[in-house]
């Protein structure tokens, strides 16, 4: 197992993500929990020492089926994670409450690991409000020890990240970013992970295989990567590629059976970093992926100084092509009516000022007209 460096511990690279666990019924809340208990049992006997799990996942019953198996293994033997669930804004008010739920669900005295969860459009407001007292909260409880080491996840924008980096930073000490080979420009992952390398703060992945997305390739593009790496899978190249990125010390997985786990852990057995060749292939794959069904926008800003509604299009662009190339998704349409209704595709008065200047002429009018009655409530 390659194993990361962080602080005081050694991490193992690969962490086992709780989202995705085996099931044996139809609800996400029927866990097997003998093939879970299997699976944590191989993951801890190869090397994995993070299991992250959080309020939601599996309708709430992660957080108990985890804490019930690693409550079997001695606690200085495996670290846990968990996170306060701000994604739902009507629980932002709970956070004393929900801690002290975690922790009985975990069955643990302290979490080693605690994230403020998904920070992004629609509760950075609520995540900073000093009246709600999340952040004093949690950083009272890792004063009296029972949170180890506080971060966050992000789905949401620079803009938002850098707001809550702003405001908490000196506290940060991890950030938990979606990162693999397409998104890496397509969401502009590259540039979250500048902006936390700006702030000296490491990197915990998440969806390194998108949720699948990635693993399922058109043939003439599984023929590039074949050429390159014969003996390689899709799955592999996904790992390589976060393996390969400086700051990052930690990678998810959310497995779903133990032949994953089994395969995954052998591709964590040693380092085989990409090479430049090797990146800039996913990266033409992902152009092309994500060329089909999106709009070709360069993020020149002709059209924001063209609009007189002043929208900030390019943002909207961005939104819009991921949920055109994701098929929907709930978190692009709660950012898109988190933003103010002033600069959102609801603000549009289809003047087309922005298509007279787009150098990719983008049908811009067309585009708000179509996202604003994709999300709207």
């Amino acid at each position: 197992m390659l194993y990361s460096n962080f602080k005081d511990k050694k991490l193992s690279l690969l962490g086992m993500g709780c989202m995705r666990l085996p099931l044996c019924g139809e609800s996400d809340a029927d866990i097997d929990v003998q093939a879970t208990r299997e699976m944590v049992d191989y993951a801890i006997k190869h090397g994995i020492n993070y299991f992250d799990t959080a309020w939601g996942y599996h309708n709430g019953k992660s957080e108990e089926v985890i804490g019930e198996i690693l409550s079997e293994y001695p606690r200085e033997s495996f670290y846990l994670a968990s996170k306060f669930p701000g994604y739902d804004v009507s629980l932002l008010g709970k956070v004393k409450e929900i801690f002290n739920a975690q922790l009985n669900r975990c069955k643990v005295d302290y979490f080693d690991f605690y994230l403020f969860h998904n920070v992004s459009e629609v509760n950075i407001d609520g995540y900073l409000n000093p009246e709600l007292g999340i952040f004093d909260y949690l950083i009272e409880q890792k004063k009296q020890g029972k949170i180890r080491h506080l971060g966050f996840s992000a789905h949401g924008s620079i803009k938002t990240i850098e707001r809550f980096l702003q405001a908490y930073a000196k506290d940060i000490e991890f950030c938990q970013l979606q990162i693999n080979w397409l998104d890496w420009h397509f969401q502009k992952a590259i540039k979250k992970v500048q902006l936390l390398s700006s702030y000296g703060i490491p990197v915990w992945v998440m969806e390194p295989v998108r949720g699948g997305r990635i693993v399922k390739l058109d043939a003439e593009h599984e023929q590039i990567l074949r050429e390159l790496r014969p003996e390689a899978s899709n799955v592999e190249w996904a790992f390589r590629f976060v393996q390969s990125i400086p700051q990052v010390k930690m990678i998810l997985s959310g497995m779903s059976n133990l032949e994953q786990l089994k395969q995954n852990v052998a591709t964590f057995e040693e380092a085989k970093p990409l090479s430049e060749q090797e990146m800039n292939a996913l990266f033409n794959i992902g152009r092309q992926m994500t060329s089909k069904k999106t709009l070709p926008c360069t993020g020149c800003k002709y059209c924001t100084s063209h609009c007189p509604q002043h929208i900030n299009i390019p943002e909207i662009i961005e939104l819009y092509n991921e949920r055109a190339y994701s098929g929907g998704g709930m978190i692009v349409a709660a950012n898109v009516r988190a933003r103010p209704k002033e600069d959102s595709p609801f603000a549009c008065v289809g003047c087309r000022s922005c298509e007279a200047v787009c150098p990719q002429n983008i049908k811009i009018s067309e585009m708000m007209a179509l996202f604003a009655e994709q999300v709207k409530l």
